[in-house]
C-alpha cells in the first residue's frame, strides 16, 4: 500500500480537529500579522544561487529509520547548518510519524536567518495560513497525496499568500502534473512509496524529462548525503538537495553540513552542538 494512504487520512482527521480549536478567521488575522512584521525570507532564490545549494534538514524521526536523534535542541541543530553554510532549512512538523510540530517552525525561525520550508503533509488552505503563523517561508506539496484540482488549488493560494511551493514528484506522470501546475519548483523524491526504498536513479531519470534550456528550480530528495554525490548532482546540474537523516546523526552536526557544503572552516568559537557522545 502507498505509505501515503494513512498518513493523509490521519493528517485530515487532525485539521478537523485544529480547525474547531483555532477557527480559520482567528488563523488569517494572525498570518497577516506575522506577514506585515515579518515577510517571508526568500526560499527560492537562496536555492537559485551558482552552484548546488543545500536544505539541510530537522527530522526526529521516521517511519522508516525510526528514531533519529534525540537530546539535542532544535535551535542547536539549525545554528549549526547555518555556521555550516546551509542554504535553506527544512523542518519536519508532522507529529505521529515524524515527531515534529509547528512550534518547531516559531524555535526555528527565532534561532536562524535561513529561510524555512514547512515539511509536512499539507493537503488543505489552513495549513498554509499556519505555516504563515509560524514562520514558515515555503511549504511542501506532494502531488501523490492531492488530486490535480487540489494540487493547483494549493500551489497557486500559497503564492498568493507569499509562500513558496515546492511541488515534490515520485515519476514522470507525477512530474507533468506538477509543470501543469506552473511549478517554480519540484522537488524529485527518490523513495518508493511502496516499498520505502530509495534509487537516486530517479533524479537523474526525471531531470532529462524535464529538457534543455530555463525550467523549475530543481531539489534532490533522499538517498545522497556524500561530497561525491552531491558533486554528480551539481553536474547533472541540480539546484539544490534536500539532506536530513545523514546530517541528523552525525556526531558533528555543523561539520557534517560544511563538508557538504565545501564553506571554510569556522572558528570553533561559540560552538554549541555537543557530539553524539556528549
Amino acid at each position: 500500500m502507498n505509505a501515503l494512504v494513512p498518513i493523509v487520512a490521519a493528517t485530515r482527521e487532525e485539521l478537523s480537529r485544529r480547525r474547531h480549536t483555532v477557527p480559520i478567521d482567528v488563523l488569517e488575522r494572525a498570518a497577516a500579522r506575522r506577514a506585515a512584521s515579518d515577510p517571508p525570507r526568500p526560499f527560492l532564490q537562496a536555492l537559485s544561487a551558482p552552484g548546488l545549494s543545500l536544505i539541510a534538514e530537522h527530522k526526529r524521526r521516521s517511519p522508516s529509520a525510526g528514531a533519529i536523534r534525540e537530546g539535542i535542541e532544535l535551535a542547536q541543530i539549525v545554528r549549526a547548518y547555518e555556521r555550516g553554510g546551509a542554504s535553506a532549512l527544512s523542518i519536519l512538523t508532522e507529529g505521529p510519524n515524524f515527531g515534529g510540530s509547528l512550534e518547531d517552525l516559531r524555535s526555528a525561525r527565532a534561532a536562524s536567518a535561513l529561510p524555512i520550508l514547512r515539511k509536512d503533509f499539507i493537503v488543505d488552505p489552513y495549513q498554509l495560513q499556519e505555516a504563515l503563523v509560524f514562520g514558515a517561508d515555503a511549504i511542501l506539496l506532494i502531488v501523490a497525496a492531492l488530486s490535480q484540482p487540489e494540487l493547483s488549488r494549493l500551489h497557486a493560494e500559497a503564492l498568493a499568500l507569499g509562500l513558496v511551493a515546492l511541488v515534490e514528484v515520485h515519476d514522470e506522470d507525477e512530474l507533468g502534473r506538477a509543470l501543469a501546475t506552473g511549478a517554480q519548483l519540484i522537488g524529485i523524491n527518490n523513495r518508493d512509496l511502496t516499498t520505502l526504498r530509495v534509487d537516486t536513479r530517479r533524479t537523474f531519470e526525471l531531470l532529462s524529462r524535464l529538457g534543455p534550456g530555463p525550467g523549475p528550480v530543481v531539489v534532490a530528495e533522499s538517498g545522497f548525503s556524500r561530497p561525491d554525490e552531491l558533486e554528480e548532482l551539481a553536474r547533472a546540474r541540480v539546484d539544490a538537495v534536500l539532506v536530513g537523516e545523514a546530517l541528523m546523526r552525525s556526531a558533528e552536526i555543523e561539520a557534517a553540513t560544511r563538508a557538504l557544503t565545501a564553506r571554510p572552516q569556522a572558528s570553533a568559537a561559540g560552538s554549541d552542538v555537543p557530539t553524539m557522545g556528549s
